[in-house]
Order: C-alpha cells, then sequence, then structure tokens
C-alpha cells in the first residue's frame, strides 16, 4: 500500500530545498582514510538496514560503514592520493554470511585474517572476526569495489562502493591536461529486486534463488528519484548519505565519474549535451600511454556492471542562435566585455560573444497560453526571473536552466512502477551570480 501523503510530503520538501541556495552537492562526498605511517588506513564494518524509498516503502538492505557509523548504500566513497599504501580493516557486525571485499584495477592486493573463501579471505559474523586488505593505489581514476562473497547475492543486497584515486596535479582526473576539471560528480548506478530482499527479511536466506531477478528499483549514488535532488548527508536518509544533483556555471568543465554498481547495465543519457569519454575502468582510453587520443564523445554513456567511466562534460551556449541571458533591452547585466576576446566568450559569464543580443527566434507565448512546469523561472534566459501565475513555478530561484539526467531505459524511472522516479536527476547551469560552492564559487 503506498502512502500518498508521504510522497507529497518528500515533494515539499523539495521545493524548499530548491528554493535555498544551492551548493550542497558541488563537491564529492568520501571518505580519506587515517594516516598510518606507510599509507592511510580505512576501517569499515558490514551491517544492515532499511532504507527508506520515495513511494513509502523501505527495503532491507546490506551496506558497508565506516567503523562507528550507520552502513550506507552505496559504501564510503574511498578517496585516495595516486601512489598510496591502502590498509582496509573489514568486520563483519550482523550480516547472518561472511563477506569481503574485493578491489579491481588495484596494484598488489593481499588480504590476511578471516577464512579463505572462493576469491579472497572472508570475514565471518562472529564478532570481532576480521579481515585485513592490503594495496597500493598506483593509478588514478574511478574504480569500484564490492563483495567476493556470493557476490550476485550480496552485490544485489548493497555490498558494493566506489573508490577515486587522485592524481598528483589538482583538478586534473588523470596525468594528461586534457582531463582538468572545474567541478566534478560521482554516480554509482544500481538496482533492486524488493524480492530477494524481502525474502533476505524473512530469513529465507539458505533457500534464495536470485539468479534471475526483476528488479522494480533504479537508483543513483543509493537513492531514488526524486531523493537524488536533496543535498547530501540529508537527515531523513542516513543510511543514503550520497546526493547526485549536479550544477555548473557556463563555460565549466565538469568530470563526470560513472560506475556501473550492481549486476546489470544501465544507459545514462545527458541531456544538455555530450560527453566527452576519455576513460574506462581506471585508464586512460589511448593509443601511446599518454593521453586520451580515443576518447569518444556521446550523449549516452552505456555503463555496464562492474565498469567505470570518466568523462568532461561542457555547457556554453555556443551557437544556439540566440543570447542565452537576453537581450540588454530586457535588463540582463552583461556586455561581453572581452576587447578582443580570443575564445568568442565573455571573461565574466562566459556569454558567447557572436549571439550578444541576439532576439530569441520565436515569439514567446503569453502567460495565459503557457504550461508551467516546477522549474520553471517565469523566462526562458538564463539568470532572469518573471512573474509566474499563484502556485506554479517556484523551484528555480537563481533562473537557471535545467536539465534531466537519467537511465534511457523508461522503466528505471519509476519507483516500483510509480512514475517519475528511479535512475534520474537534474544538471542545473546557473547564473554566474548564483554561487554554487562557497569553497569553489
Amino acid at each position: 500500500m503506498y502512502s500518498l501523503s508521504k510522497v507529497f510530503k518528500r515533494a515539499s520538501l523539495i521545493v524548499l530545498f530548491l528554493g535555498c541556495t544551492p551548493g550542497a552537492n558541488a563537491a564529492i562526498q568520501g571518505v580519506t582514510g587515517t594516516p598510518d605511517g606507510t599509507g592511510v588506513t580505512f576501517n569499515l564494518t558490514t551491517s544492515t538496514s532499511n532504507i527508506p524509498t520515495p513511494d513509502g516503502n523501505s527495503v532491507r538492505m546490506w551496506g558497508y560503514g565506516v567503523a562507528g557509523s550507520p552502513m550506507q548504500y552505496p559504501g564510503p566513497t574511498l578517496i585516495i592520493d595516486q601512489g598510496t599504501q591502502v590498509t582496509v580493516n573489514l568486520t563483519n557486525t550482523n550480516i547472518p554470511m561472511k563477506v569481503s571485499m574485493l578491489f579491481p584495477g588495484q596494484e598488489g592486493v593481499s588480504a590476511t585474517g578471516g577464512t579463505a573463501g572462493q576469491f579472497t579471505q572472508e570475514s565471518s559474523s562472529v564478532l570481532g572476526d576480521t579481515v585485513t586488505y592490503t594495496f597500493t593505489a598506483a593509478n588514478p581514476g574511478t574504480y569500484t569495489y564490492y563483495s567476493g562473497t556470493q557476490p550476485g547475492l550480496q552485490i544485489e543486497m548493497g555490498l558494493m562502493g566506489a573508490i577515486i584515486v587522485r592524481s598528483g596535479t589538482a583538478d586534473q582526473a588523470y596525468n594528461d591536461p586534457s582531463t582538468q576539471y572545474d567541478r566534478e560528480y560521482l554516480f554509482v548506478l544500481s538496482e533492486v529486486d524488493p524480492k530477494v530482499h524481502q525474502d533476505v527479511e524473512f530469513g529465507l536466506l539458505p533457500m534464495i534463488n536470485n539468479t534471475v531477478s526483476h528488479s522494480t528499483f533504479w537508483f543513483m549514488n543509493g537513492r531514488l528519484g526524486p531523493d537524488t535532488f536533496f543535498p547530501d548527508n540529508s537527515s531523513f536518509l542516513p543510511n543514503q548519505p550520497y546526493g547526485s544533483l549536479a550544477q555548473m556555471h557556463p563555460g565549466e568543465r565538469v568530470l563526470i565519474r560513472v560506475v556501473g554498481g550492481g549486476r546489470e547495465g544501465h544507459p545514462l543519457h545527458l541531456h544538455g549535451n555530450n560527453i566527452n569519454v576519455f576513460a574506462r575502468d581506471g585508464r586512460l582510453m589511448s593509443s601511446n600511454g599518454v593521453s586520451a587520443d580515443l576518447a569518444v564523445s556521446d550523449y549516452t554513456i552505456q555503463a555496464l556492471p562492474g565498469a567505470t567511466y570518466d568523462g568532461i562534460w561542457e555547457w556554453t551556449g555556443e551557437q544556439l542562435g540566440w543570447d542565452i541571458y537576453g537581450t540588454n533591452a530586457g535588463g540582463q547585466t552583461h556586455d561581453c566585455n572581452d576587447v578582443a576576446p580570443v575564445d568568442g566568450f565573455d571573461d565574466v559569464t562566459s556569454e558567447y560573444c557572436a549571439d550578444h543580443d541576439v532576439e530569441i527566434p520565436v515569439v514567446l507565448p503569453e502567460k495565459q497560453e503557457t504550461a508551467f512546469g516546477g522549474f520553471y523561472s517565469g523566462s526562458p534566459f538564463l539568470g532572469a526571473l518573471s512573474d509566474l501565475p499563484p502556485g506554479e513555478g517556484g523551484l528555480n530561484l537563481n533562473g537557471g536552466l535545467f536539465f534531466m539526467w537519467h537511465s534511457h531505459n523508461e522503466r528505471e524511472l519509476t519507483n516500483d512502477d510509480i512514475y517519475p522516479g528511479g535512475m534520474m536527476t537534474m544538471m542545473i547551469i546557473e547564473p554566474h551570480s548564483a554561487v554554487i560552492d562557497p569553497g569553489n564559487p
């Protein structure tokens, strides 16, 4: 039975959030570990919890978590500097079977303690039983980790997460200048078959056969739309700390990191522009081992299970054929103030100067002839606001331009067959007057 009151309550919270100054999701959230003299150490646990879904239900999940903190879905994003020696201590606190971790793409992985499993050492549910993994984060990039113990079941239940290895150059994803970025976002894509989770919750674990799954929930960073819009560490989502809302100013280079975190493939479609994908599975798409000369421009990332992707997404409004800020006659404060713009863009607003003051090539309808979406500011121009009828719009106080980013598989835009929801979020192009991240405006 679905609780419509919960759905409406969550929708009203979205109004409150999007009506505030943006910025809570402008940097990737994660953990950096504790320095131990030779590298860094992560102390992780595995445990169980129920996570809420926007349709008013909940799903029993298993998850990794930082010791002393709740489990989370997906597991904590481990953020590591290139060349670092990494130690991960894993203790199973209450999952009723052995658990473990695999680290594809990392070098020199070894495991001690626990008991030997099919793929690696495993930690049992005996209190205090800990297995220790060590490896070297030798190469920058985006990686995944997940359980190596009955992975078909345990990944389905939530035992997976992401690793980001930072290059030695600030704001550069790899050791290639073409991978420089201004902002970055991580999207871990996954799915849930609630029947399997119900069977686990009801104690039917020995009899579960999930070789054939029927997923009805599709997640971005462990949340379902529209919960993906909320900021990181929202108090009412204690086991789902990572949001997915993306924001940028025109002209910025946005690094998109994508992880196929589940057992199914997911086509992530980015409206507004193509993405230039330059790395797969933590390695540059390169013929020479130095530069990303094999990078591919595409409008959809076909994210496969266990695979990772890195790419740069940009938006400038170039050659749209009209002034994205409106004309000066409309009262917008912009003047394309480059004396001789080398790149053709204004230094302050990133306006495409060839379109400065060019009128939009359509007759805009009157208010009484317009259907208003919640994200409409009352004006089609960036940074512009206009009067709206009572009860219409209201989710776009900065006059941003909204692009929906979502799975291109239509059924994945639902929460257990309720539309809209699932694997979807927004990219908001914000005017330069809007502060996205106080530490990186």
